[in-house]
């Protein structure tokens, strides 16, 4: 057993709430991160912040970020979350993976600090999964002397494990609804939520442009700027124009362009030249794969918007043959609803030891729609049956979940780099 998968299985010790039904609030307060940090001397304060939250483009734009600033000749670390297949995805140093000793030795030390605490009976040792992973990618980062780091939100903002940082500059691409248990039933209580990662002294990059002709209550735009103000920050937005990939670049530029605003006068939207732009690329992000001679699409989408997103930026021949799961918390009748009339057939099924709707359950709902569906317990029989279908002409999507894409990517031929950081 390798010193990686000896910390793993400390770490699975904890609840992890990617892996759980999510109900009610998850946490009261960010304490058990502020006492681990403490425990490891503040490594959040060892390099300045991009703080990214929101609910479609967060890893994207925070990846033309990153890559933004390394065209302007800085060090820069990003933490993402979830990983789609290996947990080195999530700690990236300049363009590579942390490596799996670097990551092993920076989680055995936060695990350490850990278990300290609980017996010294203090916050952090009620520290969950995601704050531990949390914390190893800050350590992970100050270990390797970065200038900046971009950080994702996990879930939410407000009391998110990574609230501990000082984002210089704070992004949100945008906000739907998701998490309703937890962040709240309306846009605008959602945005209240991710908009509290802004802190005094912050700038705002904003794909959410106010619009008071959606109500109170759907006003996702005018929530966060409320909240801006109250902080005293400057904030600036970009029209919600465009395909999703141009709405990520556009608003990646406008944060470049206000760090430069404040003074880092090196960094400017500029910077995202196509390269830049092809490097960032994640995996699972309406990503083009091939298998069994058809293309393949994979997309973590599990928002309605989402999906009918990645359905209109897919310029493809044919109706795609659609494999899909859900997680039991996402909203199947309007996600059913986007694929209905654009997809040819839905091949259901599940992710064993995730918290997803059955492969029955989907064909039900979707066969209520008028789609033509089939059940397949084991994710890759889906997609063999899909591509098998596909080779007659048209493709595969497979959407709905990253947990999905990465039970299955791993049989895929894709071009995303495996450069490793040691």
């Amino acid at each position: 057993m390798s010193d990686l998968d000896t910390c793993l299985l400390r770490l699975n010790g904890r609840i992890n709430w990617e892996k759980r039904l999510r109900k009610g609030a998850m946490r009261v307060d960010v304490a058990p991160m502020v006492d681990l940090m403490e425990r490891l001397d503040n490594p959040h304060t060892k390099w300045r912040a991009v703080h990214v939250a929101g609910t479609k483009g967060k890893g994207s734009v925070a990846r033309l970020i990153a890559g933004g600033l390394i065209a302007a000749g800085y060090s820069v670390g990003v933490y993402a979350s979830p990983h789609v297949e290996h947990m080195c995805e999530r700690i990236r140093i300049g363009s590579n993976w942390v490596s799996d000793g670097a990551l092993a030795r920076a989680l055995n030390e936060v695990l350490d600090a850990r278990d300290r605490a609980e017996k010294e009976g203090t916050d952090a040792g009620e520290a969950t999964w995601f704050d531990l992973v949390t914390a190893t990618g800050f350590l992970c980062f100050a270990r390797a002397g970065v200038d900046w780091a971009v950080v994702e939100v996990g879930l939410g903002g407000r009391l998110d494990s990574t609230n501990v940082v000082h984002g210089e500059l704070c992004v949100i691409p945008s906000i739907e609804l998701e998490h309703t248990d937890i962040l709240g039933s309306t846009k605008r209580l959602i945005a209240e939520e991710k908009a509290g990662i802004l802190k005094l002294g912050s700038v705002l990059a904003l794909g959410v442009p106010p619009d008071p002709t959606l109500g109170y209550e759907g006003d996702a735009g005018s929530a966060i700027v409320r909240k801006a103000l109250e902080l005293g920050i400057y904030w600036d937005t970009v029209p919600a124009l465009g395909t999703f990939e141009q709405r990520n670049l556009a608003l990646a530029g406008l944060g470049l362009d206000l760090l430069a605003n404040r003074g880092f006068s090196i960094l400017s939207g500029a910077l995202l030249t196509s390269q830049v732009q092809a490097a960032a690329r994640l995996p699972g992000r309406t990503e083009k794969c091939s298998y069994a001679g058809v293309t393949v699409v994979l997309d973590g989408a599990h928002v309605a918007t989402s999906v009918q997103g990645v359905l209109d930026q897919c310029d493809l021949p044919g109706l795609p043959q659609v494999v899909l799961a859900l997680g039991q918390d996402k909203d199947v009748v309007e996600i059913l609803k986007a694929l209905s009339g654009a997809v040819d057939r839905v091949y259901c099924t599940s992710v064993e030891g995730s918290l997803h709707r059955t492969a029955a359950d989907l064909v039900r709902e979707a066969r209520g729609f008028g789609i033509r569906a089939q059940a397949h317990t084991q994710p890759l029989d889906a997609l063999s049956a899909a591509a098998k279908e596909a080779q007659s002409g048209g493709w595969v999507l497979v959407i709905g979940s990253l947990h999905l894409v990465g039970a299955v990517r791993s049989q895929l031929h894709c071009s995303d780099p495996t450069a490793i950081y040691t």
